[in-house]
């Protein structure tokens, strides 16, 4: 391990081990994504995706080794025996810092399929790793404003439309889709804004996992919900690089899916749109306070 060298050279070492690694892998996965789109064939599709399914594990496996480089983190993790591979998932998760997708590709890795987020779609231009989360299959998103809604009211539903078309390539394939349900990163300046209810959670969106189980619900095994929480305080992303995550606690809930929550619309059913934010916000309240236990039992240093 590294930790005897000092914190900011750690930090250049993982930067740099990081973007080795991402050109070393986008490197095939781009010539892979080359043959995707010249054989469109559904043999050849299948072989594609498996090859970039591969690549995409060794991508988040060699983070995972240069993350454990760095520092020996310790790790406390509940409830991921019942997960399989084969399954497919809908996962979603408390927002604490960009270290949270880390340590969620570090832990879920190879025991589901790797995760595909809803992104925004001015991230297709990020280089190199835009043009990769393309490759994937990741869902792209334009979000509307309510503003821009109430001028442009042909847009409404544009979201879900664009939902149900992205998890249509998922329909004959496991798949595990990721949503951060509160939308952005807690900070205390956002939850002091929202005057949110919870001690440690902004409040939830439901709409992004409700476009999923309209479009997919059938298909999906569960729902994980996962909560995550650093006994050393809340990290940033230069934490990580620079191996100062020292602890970290996850949970994993696996939740049947209400069979009243499949194939319904969300935007235009004000009754199951009532319901099932009630159900996120029951959700939220056990996470806040588990959350709260989890302070107490790992208090940190």
């Amino acid at each position: 391990m590294l930790d005897f060298l000092p914190a900011p050279l750690r930090g250049v070492i993982a930067s740099l081990l990081l973007a080795i690694n991402t050109i070393v892998c986008c490197t095939p996965l781009f010539v892979v994504a080359i043959f995707k789109l010249c054989l469109p064939f559904p043999a050849a599709q299948r072989v594609t995706d498996e090859l970039m399914r591969r690549i995409h594990e060794a991508w988040v496996s060699n983070n995972s080794r240069w993350m454990d480089l760095l520092r020996k983190t310790r790790w406390h993790i509940e409830g991921l025996e019942g997960l399989d591979y084969q399954h497919s998932y809908l996962i979603t998760s408390n927002h604490q810092s960009w270290v949270d997708i880390m340590v969620l590709q570090y832990v879920l890795n190879k025991r589901i399929r790797p995760l595909k987020f809803f992104l925004k779609q001015e991230l297709i231009w990020v280089p190199v790793i835009g043009l990769a989360w393309w490759a994937l299959g990741f869902p792209f998103m334009k979000r509307y404003t309510k503003a821009y809604l109430a001028k442009h009211p042909e847009k409404k539903g544009a979201d879900l439309a664009t939902t149900r078309k992205t998890c249509a390539k998922f329909k004959n394939q496991s798949v595990a889709i990721f949503n951060f349900v509160e939308g952005t990163r807690f900070t205390e300046a956002k939850h002091a804004q929202q005057n949110s209810p919870f001690r440690y959670l902004l409040k939830p969106k439901a709409g992004g996992i409700a476009f999923v189980l309209d479009a997919m619900g059938e298909q999906l095994q569960s729902i994980i919900n996962v909560t995550i929480h650093y006994p050393g305080g809340r990290p940033g992303y230069w934490d990580l690089l620079c191996g100062n995550v020292r602890e970290v606690v996850v949970d994993f809930e696996e939740l049947k899916i209400p069979a009243g929550f499949i194939g319904k619309n969300y935007d235009q059913d004000p009754e199951y749109k009532r319901a099932f934010q009630s159900w996120i916000n029951t959700l939220w309240e056990n996470k806040d306070r588990l959350l709260d236990e989890l302070h107490r039992k790992y208090p940190g240093a």
